[in-house]
């Protein structure tokens, strides 16, 4: 629907859902395609195993991501889940872990949290059993 016109941030460039900066959610995000955020969510944003999300410097979400790819450069407070690559901007700041298969990070971003690389086959399992990647499965 939308069309990017950078796409060196790891998007494939199609926006599906826009969610402007005057927007506050109460409640989980779950999106299939490219979601962009400029506004508030309080609750986790889950994409299907192929969907992207580009988080911008004004958004805030309080809660996890989890997307096949992540662009982040506004404020994530929970975990982020990027099986494929996350790309964080300058002004990105993380009060989680990052699960990243690939990674990118601008000089600035912040993270309060760790960074765990992910194995192919592990950040893969979840999605394909699911259709929703929503980060690590435990075994009982």
């Amino acid at each position: 629907m939308f069309k990017r016109r950078n796409r060196d941030d790891g998007i494939d460039g199609r926006i599906d859902t826009l969610i402007g900066r005057s927007a506050s959610i109460q409640g989980d995000i779950d999106f299939s395609g490219g979601l962009h955020l400029d506004g508030r969510v309080a609750g986790s944003v889950r994409a299907t195993a192929d969907g992207a999300v580009s988080i911008s410097e004004h958004a805030v979400i309080e809660g996890s991501v989890a997307a096949a790819h992540v662009v982040l450069n506004g404020r994530v407070n929970g975990d982020i889940f990027g099986h494929e690559r996350v790309v964080l901007g300058s002004k990105a700041k993380v009060q989680g872990n990052v699960h990243y298969g690939v990674i990118e990070m601008a000089l600035g971003a912040q993270i309060s949290g760790k960074l765990v690389p992910r194995s192919n086959d592990a950040a893969r399992a979840p999605a394909a059993a699911t259709g929703v990647f929503d980060g690590p499965q435990t075994a009982p």
